[in-house]
Parts: structure tokens; sequence; C-alpha cells
């Protein structure tokens, strides 16, 4: 487009160019005594025009001009000045113009997403969920590149404290082209995480992945069920509908609190403080709004049989409850919904003005209430920790923490599936046991695997098979000392075991779920890399580390292995 739009002015100049040279190479000079004297050559011509029409001026002549000649050399000046003129207020016309700058945005962030050379993750949506998914990737160390159809979003990932400077370009995610733009089929593309709030878009982002690079994973979230039911029809790996997975964590909140504290723990954003235990009573229940979260907060509830009367503006779109018409915020409605006698109330509407108004004038009625209160934006996060409620459900917060659980670490969520079966006494030893090794901020979690790539240290002790878990526990600097983690899940291809013990014999090609703090990762993974420090572990001998005597017994470790 650029080369396009300066056609003209290059031509212009360049045509001015040719009719003064053309002109000198013409018109008779004049000697000293007055004398007709040839025009001048080509070359003396194209000299005098270079210098004369890009305004250096150096002032030097071959010959004294005759009066024809300086009428054509001032003809040629006001010709270049108005050619020039011409050609930069194009070339400022261009610069201004918004496809310009949007295509010169559109190849720089290509030229960045190509340079990338770690692994990274595609997030197609910043909004408040975006957000809180970036800000865990940056603090995880994790790369990524951002897509948005907002420019002010756009705009706003350069005002957030990354640690890195993150490639972003305001685009429709659902175009296929923007996603290959994007990195789609970059090799070092770990996934896609479509969370953008349209679930259109959401659904053609998954669709794209799903027929352009169906070798890396994708997650989405989705609100409708028919596009989720969509998604799931061409083999979306991962779709997260926030209200579905809400009434599923107050479900196991009612069944096993600890078990939800545990889960909510471990899936919190790095940084984040343990929270107290909450353990939903039984008995009447009201559920102020009956939308998406209404709905299935009460089918959850109802299926712990817990008595429900629900506040709706409209009394007839709700058969299968007591129902009361109003909005909930106020006295009046929640007394007629029972609020005097009720156990709990749920705030479940879409405003978050409205659900802290239900939320406080069911407290004064009824200050013993377990209150569920759900906050739709991050900006109302001062008041809402201000009121306090027992359980809060915040969409984005839930969207992020599934995605950093199933994409950072995937072993973690098939643990989280099993901590979902368990019961609230082994919950509450799990977090016991967490809270003294990690303190009572987010644990980190990480998968080690164990084979020659991801473990070279230590693959000559797992081909012998004389290895136990104790080993990575152990801190490199002094063996003695135990790491500040411990193993959640070991998985291999017999099966599973929860919550290993330290003597466990671990075997090339186990995948071990641990959790900690990132100082013990990081000592561990030095156990894993390092022959010295795994020698250490193992043996207790503190290896000297030069090159020769290290090959040497590599070679006899190797000739032992062969010799059986």
């Amino acid at each position: 487009m650029a080369l396009r739009r300066m056609r003209a002015p290059l031509i212009a100049i360049v045509a001015i160019y040719a009719v003064s040279i053309a002109g000198l190479t013409l018109i008779q000079g004049v000697d000293a005594e007055g004398r007709p004297t040839p025009p001048l050559g080509f070359f003396d011509a194209f000299y005098f025009v270079s210098y004369t029409a890009t305004t250096i001026g150096f002032g030097e002549i071959p010959t004294a001009f005759s009066y024809g000649q300086r009428m054509w050399v001032v003809v040629c000046i006001y010709l270049s000045v108005v050619g020039w003129t011409y050609s930069i207020v194009t070339v400022l016309n261009l610069l201004r113009e918004e496809a310009f700058q949007y295509a010169r945005a559109m190849q720089t962030f290509a030229r960045r997403v190509r340079r990338m050379a770690d692994p990274f993750f595609l997030v197609a949506g910043f909004g408040e969920t975006g957000r809180l998914v970036c800000h865990a990737l940056d603090h995880l160390g994790i790369p990524f590149v951002v897509i948005d159809e907002s420019a002010d979003r756009i705009d706003d990932t350069k005002l957030q404290d990354f640690q890195r400077d993150v490639p972003a370009f305001t685009a429709d995610a659902s175009n296929p082209e923007v996603l290959l733009l994007a990195g789609l089929r970059h090799p070092c593309c770990r996934g896609v995480i479509a969370i953008t709030d349209e679930d259109a878009t959401n659904l053609a982002v998954a669709m794209s992945v799903r027929l352009l690079n169906d070798l890396i994973p994708v997650m989405c979230r989705v609100q409708n069920k028919d596009i989720a039911a969509n998604m799931a029809s061409f083999g979306t790996d991962h779709i997260i509908n926030p209200f579905e997975k809400f009434a599923e964590y107050l479900s196991l909140a009612v069944r096993s609190p600890g078990s939800y504290q545990l889960l909510e723990w471990l899936t919190g954003v790095p940084g984040s403080e343990l929270r107290p235990e909450a353990v939903p009573p039984h008995g009447h229940w009201v559920i102020a709004g009956f939308g998406r979260l209404g709905s299935e907060v009460a089918g959850c509830l109802a299926q712990h049989d817990m008595d429900l009367t629900v506040i709706a503006p409209d009394a007839g779109q709700v058969t299968a409850h007591r129902c009361v018409a109003g909005t909930g915020t106020e006295a009046g409605t929640l007394r007629e919904a029972g609020i005097e006698h009720a156990v709990g109330i749920v705030a479940a509407s879409d405003n978050d003005v409205n659900n802290l108004s239900i939320a406080v004038t069911a407290k004064e009625v009824n200050p013993g209430l377990f209150v569920v209160i759900r906050r739709n934006r991050e900006s109302n996060r001062a008041l809402f920790e201000a009121f306090g409620a027992n359980l809060e459900m915040v969409p984005s917060e839930i969207v992020a923490h599934e995605c950093l659980a199933v994409l950072t670490t995937p072993l973690l969520s098939r643990f989280l599936a099993i901590v979902k079966q368990q019961d609230d006494a082994w919950a509450d030893a799990v977090v016991e046991r967490l809270q003294r090794c990690a303190g009572t901020r987010v644990p980190a979690t990480w998968t080690v695997e164990l084979n020659a790539r991801s473990a070279p240290a230590i693959e000559w002790h797992l081909r012998r098979r004389d290895l136990v878990l104790a080993r990575l526990l152990r801190n490199p600097g002094n063996r003695e000392e135990w790491l500040d983690c411990h193993p959640l899940l070991l998985v291999r291809l017999g099966g599973e075991i929860l919550l290993p013990e330290p003597t466990t014999r671990i075997d090339a090609r186990d995948r071990i779920l641990f959790a900690g703090t990132p100082q013990a990762a990081s000592l561990q993974a030095l156990v894993l890399s390092n022959r010295n420090a795994a020698e250490y572990i193992v043996t207790g001998r503190d290896a000297t580390g030069a090159w020769v005597w290290e090959w040497l017994r590599a070679r006899w470790q190797k000739t032992r292995t062969q010799r059986g």
C-alpha cells in the first residue's frame, strides 16, 4: 500500500529531474568573452541538478552560465521545490493514516512472534480473565502473545507490570489469518487460550486450532450450553463454563469443605493466601437471581436436598422451586422468601451493586446467614472484600484458575479430579502437610518427567531401578535436609499412586506432580540435571566435577549397565 501511494510523488520527482537535466544539456552556455559555448554534458547537468534540487548547493559549476541557462535553473529550482513538497506531504499523510499504522503494527507484531524462541501461549482476549491469566503466566516466567479486538485493551498491555515486553495486536481472534499471524503454527506455541467475552469468537478460535494445528491444546471459555456442546463435538480439549464450574465447586464445598479448600488453594493465582474453610450449612436457602448462575446453583443445592426459594423478576420462569417475584434488594421481598429462618443466601444477579445490596440487606435481617455472592467486575474487589462474604463467585477467576491448572501443570487437573472424590479428613491432612512446607500462600506445582531429556543426571540410576522417591526430596546442598515440597501424584504405565511415600521406587518414564516452594522446585531441577548434585544426593559422595574423572565414571557406569 505504501509503495502504491508513493508512486505518483516518485514519478513527479523523477520527471522533474529528467526535464531539468535535459534542459541543461540543450541550452547553450557562454565563455568569459561572451562567445557561445556548447551546452553542459549529461554528467555535468546531472551533477548540478543533484546538488541544487536537494538544496545542498555547493555553488560549484563547470562554467559560467548564460542567461538562458540561468533562467532554466530558476525554473528547475521552483519545480524541484514543488516536487519535494508534494512528496513530503504525501509521506506525512501516509504515516498518519490508520490503515498504514495498522499494517505497520501488524508487520511488527508478526516479526516479534516469528522471533520468539521460548515456548509460549497464545491468549485470545485481554479482558478481566485474560489479564489474570497473563499475569499468572508472567509470574511463572512463561511467555505469551495477546490478541484482542479492543484497541484500548491492547494498549492496556503496555501499562501492565509484566516482566517482559508482550507481543500484542488489535484484531478479531475469530479470523484464522490473525491466529496464524499470532503464532498458531509456530513451533514454540504450547497452546491457545480462548477467553474473549464472546462465545462465538471462542468457538471460532477452537475450530481454527483444531483444523490448523491440532497438535496443541486449546482451552475455551463458554457460557452458552449449545455452543459448549458444539465445541465438544469437534474435540475441544478443555471447555470451561464458569457457572457450571462454580456450581460444581459449591456442591463440593457442601459435601467436603476441606476438598474444596484444597482445590481452590492449588488452583489459586500465585501469591494469593489460603482462604478459611467455608462450610455451607444445610437448611433453607434463598437464591436472588435466576439467570445462568442462579439456575446452576439451584440445581446443585437441590441435589443436596436443600429447601430453596428463588427470587426472580419473572416468577413464571421458575417452575421447579418456590419463587417470589422481585430482585431481592428490598427487605420485604427477602422476608417473603423466608430470609429470617434461612441458613444461606446466594446473590446471583449480573449486577455487582444489586448483589451487594441483596447481601447487606439480608445480613441485616438475618446476621447468621451464609452468604454466597457473585462479583462480575474486578474493579469492585475492594467493596466485596469489605463486605466479607463466605463464598465469592468471580467468573473471570474461575476461568483463569482452570486455565492455569490445565495448561501449566497438566497432572494437576488429574490430581484435582481425584481430590473431588476424597473425604474431608483426607483433604484437611493434605492442606496441613502443604502448609508446613509452603506456608499459607498458593504453593508452586510442577511436574517431573523421569526420562533422559528431563532428568539426565539420574538416568543411569533409573535404568538400574535403584532409586526411591526420597532422593528427589533431598536438598543438594545438604542431603540430610528435606526440600520444602511434597509429591502429590505419581503416574506410570501401571497406574497412579496418590500421595506416594518417600520409600516409593521410581522408574524411567514416571511422571510425578509436586507442590511446594519455588526454591524447592529449583533445587530439585538441579538434582535432575547436574550429575554432581545427583551423585551427592544418591551416594553422599561429593563429586570433584573434573570432566576427565566424570567421563571415566560415566564410561564405567555404562559398562556396568551393559553387563547387566
